[in-house]
C-alpha cells in the first residue's frame, strides 16, 4: 500500500467516502426504516409497510417521492467526511507509529480511529438518522422528529438539549464504529494482499483493492449489524425535558430490550439492506480510498 502523510489521508478518506455515500444513501434510508419497525414489539403484532428491500424503496419512493430515497443525504456526507476523515488519519498515523506492525496491531488500530472518528461524527449521525425515519404518518416507523434541515436539526437539537444533546446516542455510536471500522480495515489489508499473493490480477490493478473490498464487507456486515440496529434506536428515540431517553438508557439496556422483547432476531433487522448499504460502501469508499492513495504516493515521488 502506498504510504502517504496522515493529513493526506484525512482528505482522501473523507473523499472517498463521500463519494461512496452518494450511492449508498437510499440502502441507508431502507435499512433505518426497517431497523425501526416494530420497535420494543413483539414480531407478528405491528403491521409491516416495509417488508423485502426492494418493496420498501417502493414504498418509500411512493411516501416521499424519489427525492425521498435520498433523505439525510446532506447529514450523510457531513457524517462521512467527518467520520472518515479523523479515522483514516487516526489509523495512518497508528500505522506510521508502527503499530501495525505488531500482532493484531491493524485491529486495534482500526478499533482506535473508529472510536474518534465516531465520536466526532455523532451529531451528524443523529440528525441523519432523525431525518431519515421522518415520513407520512401512514407510513412512519419509529419516533418523528420533524426537522426541517440538517442545520435546523442541530439548532433545535442544541436549543433543547443543550451541547450533550447533539452527543446523545454516542455510547451506542462508538462500538458500533469501533467493530466495523477494526474489521474493514483489518480484513481490507488481509484480503488485498491475499488476492495479490495468489497473483489472479495485475498487482496494481484496481480489481485487487475491488477484490479486496468484496470481502471486507462480508466482514463489515456481519459485525457491525447488531450495533447498528441499536444505534439507530438510540438516536432516534424520543427524548425528556432533561434530555435523557424516554426508551432507552444506553447501549446495555437497549441490547436487553431489544433481545426480550422483540426477540435476537431483531438485532439483525434490516440485514438486507444493511450488507447492500455496507457492501458497496466499503467496496467502494475502499475502493476510491486505495486508488486516491496510490496517485497521492506517485506524485509524492515525482515531487521529491
Amino acid at each position: 500500500m502506498e504510504t502517504v502523510p496522515p493529513a493526506v489521508d484525512l482528505v482522501l478518506g473523507a473523499s472517498a467516502c463521500c463519494l461512496a455515500c452518494v450511492f449508498t444513501n437510499p440502502l441507508e434510508v431502507v435499512k433505518t426504516r426497517l431497523q425501526l419497525q416494530g420497535e420494543l414489539q413483539a414480531p407478528g403484532t405491528y403491521p409491516r409497510p416495509y417488508r423485502s428491500f426492494l418493496a420498501s424503496v417502493v414504498t418509500v419512493a411512493r411516501a416521499d417521492g424519489l427525492w425521498g430515497l435520498q433523505k439525510g443525504l446532506a447529514a450523510g456526507l457531513l457524517y462521512q467526511g467527518l467520520m472518515n476523515g479523523v479515522r483514516f488519519y487516526c489509523y495512518s498515523l497508528a500505522c506510521q507509529a508502527g503499530l501495525s506492525q505488531q500482532p493484531g496491531g491493524t485491529v486495534l488500530a482500526g478499533a482506535m480511529a473508529g472510536a474518534v472518528g465516531a465520536f466526532v461524527g455523532s451529531p451528524a449521525y443523529l440528525v441523519k438518522t432523525q431525518l431519515q425515519a421522518q415520513t407520512v404518518a401512514a407510513m412512519a416507523v419509529g419516533h418523528q422528529h420533524h426537522h426541517q434541515s440538517v442545520l435546523g436539526a442541530l439548532e433545535t437539537i442544541w436549543r433543547q438539549q443543550g451541547l450533550a444533546g447533539l452527543w446523545r446516542g454516542v455510547g451506542g455510536a462508538v462500538p458500533r464504529v469501533m467493530v466495523g471500522s477494526a474489521a474493514q480495515l483489518a480484513t481490507f489489508a488481509s484480503a488485498k494482499a491475499w488476492v495479490q499473493e495468489r497473483q489472479w490480477l495485475p498487482e496494481d490493478s484496481w480489481l485487487v483493492a475491488l477484490a479486496g473490498g468484496m470481502i471486507s464487507s462480508i466482514a463489515v456486515a456481519a459485525v457491525m449489524t447488531p450495533f447498528d440496529v441499536v444505534s439507530t434506536r438510540l438516536y432516534n428515540q424520543p427524548v425528556d425535558r432533561a434530555g435523557r431517553g424516554q426508551l432507552y438508557g444506553g447501549l446495555a439496556d437497549c441490547l436487553v430490550k431489544i433481545w426480550r422483547q422483540e426477540g435476537p432476531l431483531a438485532l439483525y433487522k434490516g440485514l438486507g439492506p444493511a450488507y447492500l448499504r455496507l457492501g458497496p460502501h466499503t467496496i467502494l469508499s475502499m475502493l476510491f480510498w486505495d486508488e486516491l492513495r496510490k496517485l497521492a504516493g506517485r506524485a509524492q515521488q515525482q515531487g521529491t
